[in-house]
């Protein structure tokens, strides 16, 4: 266990080309607690070598043998939970109650859900006098971010390994430690060698030399608008496959019926969910303009009790933000809401009390925001939640959609019915109505700027399939 210092090639723990190496830093004590190789293009020629080679014969093994594989696999990584949350606590800075139940545990869920569908579907289908049959797509290149560290790379890698994929791993430099407790779970679980690769580095490097391998077929990112369209770019030269989950800047729409105080707190949970750096966050909450001021003050009071904290204490739900530069980039929004008008109702972008050190901000509301204004419409990924006001249904669906993002969102209304008519036209990948509860075993994926492609279910093994029609 503990092979910082190694890349995992080849089904081998391996040192890397150069001696180069990232420091790995606790966003709660600005302390280094590790360092990682910085990879470089020869370690992605031997990763990328070692999957090419190992492609034909995992791509030709049973859904059975797969699906044994992967379910070992799960089995191990769920051994190791506890673990897992701890270190993303560590690097990531997520409150231990939150990596737990879902750092820890989804990554889990990513491989039951792919080794029942390998168990359970029909990959062959009959039209007329042609077979239509599923294979797979050949050597993926997996980039992962630092938000949901080991889960954004889950969620490629188990379907690309049902697919009959192999796989090169590129997580991000920033938070990379709970992927190398993943593979350690990789060799004990005793795939082939080859099957499954791991490179660590910096994006220019790393992963744009896989973005731009001749040997990788598929390309598979999770990240920035900005870093994905350079990856799209890359890999167009040689016309991979890409499936881009980029940013998101959901709406949560309170119609007037609803009850406001359960949409505002489920609202204010979910916005602040990691610190806010999660890409499904509803950072805008929609209220009818009668209900705004109503909806701002339980907005604050919600909001205050995301007090900031130590986030290995299991009290804690709101720990520190990833980074340096992830704090500087969260207090410039919330300088800039305030510069535009919006009133700060609470928070700011000063450090909390009591916090010298670590990368803290308080949770921050802002009421009366305008829909066009520049903390309406970027991404702050951080704990900053945007009231806006709505003067009837018409202008709450126009202002949900007046987004370059379409990835998540929500709508509460006493009527059932009246609720769902409106989540159909809202333009995002995912909408919850009334509350209703995530479905790991659901596509997901974004409109408009947040992405191309779906993960998860049976469209994310597709993701990383070619479709072959044989006439009989």
């Amino acid at each position: 266990m503990g092979h910082f210092e190694q890349l995992y090639i080849d089904g081998s723990w391996v040192d890397p080309d150069s001696s180069g190496r990232i420091s790995v830093h606790n966003p709660t004590t600005e302390e280094c607690v590790e360092q990682i190789p910085e990879g470089t293009v020869g370690d992605v020629d031997r990763a990328v070598a070692a999957a090419r080679a190992a492609f034909g014969p995992w791509s030709r093994t049973s859904r059975g043998e797969r699906a044994d594989l992967i379910e070992r696999l799960q089995k191990l990584l769920a051994d190791r939970v506890d673990d897992i949350a701890t270190t993303i606590a560590t690097d990531v800075g997520t409150p231990l109650r939150i990596a737990s139940r879902i750092q820890a545990s989804l990554p889990v869920t990513d491989f039951e859900v792919n080794a029942a569908i390998l168990r359970t579907d029909e990959p062959e289908e009959r039209v007329g006098n042609s077979l239509i049959v599923r294979e797979a797509a050949g050597v993926v290149a997996a980039i992962a971010p630092w938000n949901y560290p080991l889960h954004q790379v889950t969620c490629k890698l188990a379907p690309a390994l049902a697919a009959g994929c192999t796989v090169v791993v590129k997580p991000s430099e920033v938070a990379p430690l709970s992927v190398y407790k993943l593979f350690d779970a990789i060799d004990e679980a005793g795939f082939p060698p080859g099957v499954i690769n791991l490179v660590t580095g910096y994006g220019p490097v790393v992963g744009e030399a896989l973005a731009t391998h001749p040997d990788v077929d598929v390309v598979s990112f999770t990240g920035s608008v900005r870093a994905g369209v350079r990856v799209a770019e890359l890999a167009a030269r040689s016309v991979k496959r890409v499936t881009l989950e980029l940013g998101g800047k959901s709406a949560n729409v309170v119609l007037e019926d609803a009850d406001l105080e359960t949409a505002v707190k489920v609202g204010v949970a979910n916005a602040f969910l990691n610190g806010g750096q999660t890409c499904t966050a509803w950072t805008r909450l929609l209220v009818s303009e009668s209900r705004h001021d109503e909806a701002l003050e339980l907005a604050v009071k919600f909001a205050q009790g995301f007090v900031p904290g130590n986030p290995l204490d299991p009290k804690t739900k709101l720990g520190p933000l990833v980074s340096a530069a992830q704090l500087a980039r969260v207090r410039g929004f919330i300088e800039t809401g305030v510069q535009e008008g919006a009133t700060l109702a609470t928070g700011g972008a000063d450090a909390p009390t009591g916090f010298d050190r670590g990368y803290f901000i308080a949770p921050t509301v802002f009421g009366g925001v305008d829909p066009d204004s520049t903390i309406a419409q970027e991404e702050i990924f951080g704990p900053v939640l945007s009231v806006i006001p709505f003067r009837d249904e018409a202008d709450a669906l126009a202002i949900a959609n007046n987004s370059k993002y379409g990835l998540h969102g929500a709508v509460w209304s006493a009527d059932a019915g009246r609720a769902l008519a409106f989540a159909r036209q809202v333009r995002t990948g995912q909408i919850d109505v009334n509350g209703g509860a995530y479905n790991p075993r659901a596509p997901f994926g974004g409109y408009k700027q947040s992405g191309i492609g779906r993960e998860m279910g049976r469209p994310g093994i597709d993701e990383f399939t070619e479709i072959k029609s044989i006439q009989l």
